[in-house]
């Protein structure tokens, strides 16, 4: 490709082994978890009866086949009405160190907990959760065997998330070269890693989740949410958890797995398309303009963090 130099053609064509203090890590292997609690939160996470009206479960904004969530800007809820932000995908979230986009709880758990009985997801309570599964005797059997004291929340919300520990997208071509398989990435790939370094983003984006371990301000370098208009109290981000206004926008940094497979991006669906979000990302947190020659080759290494699902690439 034109524009490469030959320095780094030279460094592309003879390196024979992603270096050791890479600062992105592969993913680990899926875990090897009770296997009754797994297959239970498989259940519970495809069960419909988790809402307060029987119409939406776990799957319903999840979607596996495809990146983990849905390709709506906003999800509907239980009651037919779209939820304030946009889906982030299952996959990985066990790797975040906080859950939801405001980071508002640190666990799985916690997370699954308060999405039961949110108003605008699932409406429910826990105790007409625990009442619906311990009226079926499908569920009667399966807590009985996993769980000594039977169906409990806590339970309930053990066996989502033993599940949820499962959800690891493995074998994305950048994983495997970051393990030693320098080939599977073309050169264009390499270098668009290279610049993904060297402009800055790997500040937020990096560990073993290419993001999800730090907080960060949405709009660093320029007021975003001026310039989009029309703001909204989930625009608030952590303000909303702490009520310190160094918090305010400040949010969970996302995950880039899977990111190629999972628009519309950021918290409000405004980026349809990953240009889109890149270019925001260059123009709001880095305040940089890449060249369009640059901006292709990142997003290229974008798309070598698909990774795979059920033996599957996503």
């Amino acid at each position: 490709m034109r524009g490469l130099s030959l320095a780094f053609m030279l460094w592309a064509g003879s390196v024979s082994a992603a270096p050791l203090d890479e600062p992105l890590k592969p993913l680990p292997p899926v875990p090897a978890l009770d296997a009754e609690k797994v297959e239970l939160g498989r259940q519970l996470f495809n069960e419909k009866r988790l809402s307060v009206n029987n119409t939406l479960s776990c799957a319903s904004c999840h979607h596996l086949e495809t990146g983990g969530a849905d390709n709506k800007a906003f999800s509907i809820g239980f009651d037919g009405q779209p939820v304030l932000l946009n889906t982030p995908s299952v996959f990985n979230a066990s790797l975040n160190f906080k859950q939801f986009w405001n980071a508002r709880v640190d666990t799985l758990e916690a997370q699954i907990e308060q999405v039961v009985i949110s108003p605008v997801e699932m409406g429910n309570d826990w105790k007409n959760v625990v009442q619906t599964l311990s009226s079926l005797p499908v569920y009667q059997t399966a807590f009985a065997q996993a769980y000594p004291d039977g169906v409990t929340a806590t339970n309930v919300q053990n066996a989502l998330t033993t599940y949820e520990r499962t959800l690891l997208t493995p074998h994305s071509r950048f994983d495997q070269y970051l393990q030693g398989n320098t080939d599977i990435l073309t050169l264009q790939e390499k270098y668009g890693y290279q610049r993904f370094k060297d402009y800055g983003c790997i500040a937020c984006h990096q560990g073993v989740n290419i993001g999800g371990n730090m907080y960060q301000k949405f709009g660093v370098m320029g007021d975003y949410f001026k310039a989009r208009g029309n703001p909204t109290e989930a625009d608030l981000g952590r303000y909303l958890v702490t009520l310190d206004e160094e918090d305010r926008h400040v949010f969970k940094v996302p995950s880039l797995r899977n990111v190629a497979v999972t628009a519309p991006y950021f918290h409000d669906a405004s980026a349809k398309t990953l240009e889109e979000a890149v270019d925001v990302m260059f123009k709001y947190q880095l305040g940089r303009t890449p060249s369009a020659e640059d901006k292709t080759l990142i997003i290229q290494f974008l798309k070598t963090l698909t990774g795979e699902w059920a033996g599957k690439p996503l």
